[in-house]
């Protein structure tokens, strides 16, 4: 999403209407500031008082709406699914946003986690081109507010009441394409069948982690034998079998450490997976929890399990639901490397609280924590983009002066070799990048995540300000000098 002469802040924010021509031009300019100090609070984000004030007030404008800031991002990637000429992801997944330190909001938020905290259920569409190895953007944010409900709501009630969660999943398919082409990917929050039967008729493909031990049909044939959907994916043949890259647990002892003596980490692991196929109707459940039709839904089951894990490891078992026809090997490993992709997800989160701070902030008002919330939430595409262009195929052939400004360079090139090299390439850029922000830079070493890359980046933003601050200061000197003479 990256064009040539402008911006972060232009790229996402220029074609934004708040109502006022001076606050659409300040929003690209404050973001842009930002962008340069991800992290922290807003203060740690916008150090000038000035820019901090104009960030509030610009809040505080009735104009200034959660859907009215995050519309001209969202209308580029959706732009970007209607004119794709191969597949590209469109990502479901809920995350919490807790504010329950927010005594004012109190009345405003719905519960979240154990029920004692206070917060948004935030539903995100989250675009993704596998082809080209990046996240594209937001097709869709939904900020849900989970109501009271008495304990005897009956059924036929939950099934009308138009709040209920399991309707997030089709409000966030809203406006996308009917393209083959487009691939939900959803876990097994989407496995009802309400949205398994919306999705048969959105002209889009699906790839949806199977939740629930269905009643199915063998075949798509109507005469089927009928069978649980779990049990029958369980005795399909093994079409073929891979390896792929998975985390495991590690429990390590720590007897120096007070309280308790060990932690636990995470590592990575090579698991053996094998992988079946088989086309099965879905039958339509007897008790209703959504609105719904009778017919079954014909589709394909894709199962992957790790058939030997280590002692101590959960082994790994995906059941994914497809309308992607599986025909053959290639089309069972294709739909498996796409929900590989479904943990891009669960990073752009973690970027939104770990990396931006989106839970820090300190608003009084929904109205005006509302747009922050979505201001953020684009905030954090930049940290998941400073990966991506680390990861590019093309790292090593292109020079970084053709992303990055040269300044950048110049400063990051003396801080790593003691000279300046304006003819670095991309990949040379981004691992000196991971470097300064604690990456052992060892051939052996696995590729750096955003994380890193992200300390890397604040730390060379402070760089650039101290080498600006030093040669003002020179040119002051100068000046001084000239007049002494």
């Amino acid at each position: 999403m990256a064009e040539p002469g402008k911006s972060f802040g232009e790229i996402h924010f220029e074609a934004v209407d708040l109502g006022d021509a001076r606050r659409d031009e300040r929003l690209p300019k404050l973001v842009n500031e930002m962008h340069r100090h991800p992290g922290g609070t807003l203060p740690q984000k916008l150090p000038r008082g000035a820019d901090l004030d104009s960030f509030y007030r610009l809040c505080d404008a009735d104009e200034v709406t959660h859907e009215a800031v995050i519309k001209p991002h969202r209308d580029r990637s959706l732009q970007y699914l209607q004119t794709a000429d191969h597949f590209v992801l469109a990502i479901h997944d809920a995350t919490e946003l807790d504010y329950t330190t927010h005594a004012t909001l109190v009345e405003d938020l719905g519960q979240i986690g154990n029920g004692k905290q206070r917060g948004y259920l935030v539903q995100n569409t989250l675009v993704v081109d596998p082809k080209l190895n990046r996240v594209v953007g937001l097709a869709n944010q939904i900020l849900h507010v989970r109501p009271k409900v008495k304990k005897s709501e009956k059924q036929s009630q939950r099934r009308k009441r138009e709040s209920r969660e399991s309707l997030l999943w089709l409000k966030g398919t809203k406006d996308l394409p009917g393209r083959r082409e487009v691939v939900d990917l959803c876990d097994r929050g989407g496995d009802t069948f309400e949205f398994l039967e919306h999705e048969m008729h959105s002209g889009r493909t699906f790839v949806i982690r199977s939740s629930h031990d269905r009643n199915a049909q063998v075949g798509h044939c109507p005469d089927g034998e009928q069978r649980h959907l779990h049990q029958h994916a369980r005795t399909l043949e093994e079409l073929c079998a891979v390896e792929l890259a998975v985390s495991q647990k590690v429990i390590v002892n720590s007897p120096k450490r007070k309280g308790k003596k060990t932690k636990t980490i995470r590592t990575q692991r090579m698991a053996r997976l094998s992988i079946s196929a088989g086309p099965v109707q879905i039958m339509a459940p007897t008790s209703k929890n959504g609105n719904h039709g009778n017919t079954p839904l014909p589709v394909w089951i894709v199962r992957v399990w790790e058939t030997n894990p280590p002692a101590g490891e959960k082994a790994l078992e995906w059941l994914l639901l497809t309308n992607h026809p599986v025909n053959s090997v290639d089309d069972a490993l294709q739909v498996k490397t796409w929900y590989e992709w479904r943990w891009t997800i669960e990073e752009f989160h973690k970027a939104k609280k770990t990396g931006c701070s989106i839970e820090s902030l300190q608003f009084h008002d929904v109205k005006r924590l509302r747009p922050a919330i979505a201001i953020l939430s684009i905030l954090a595409m930049s940290l998941l983009a400073i990966r991506d262009s680390a990861r590019n195929p093309h790292a090593r052939d292109r020079l970084a002066c053709d992303d990055v400004d040269e300044e950048y360079i110049e400063v990051l090139s003396l801080w790593r070799h003691r000279k300046c090299c304006p003819h670095w390439t991309v990949h040379e850029f981004y691992m000196a990048l991971a470097r300064l922000g604690g990456h052992p830079g060892k051939k052996s070493s696995p590729e750096p995540g955003w994380i890193v890359l992200w300390r890397g980046w604040e730390k060379l933003q402070l760089m650039i300000d101290g080498a600006k601050a030093a040669a003002l200061r020179y040119q002051l000197q100068i000046k001084k000098i000239k007049r002494c003479a």
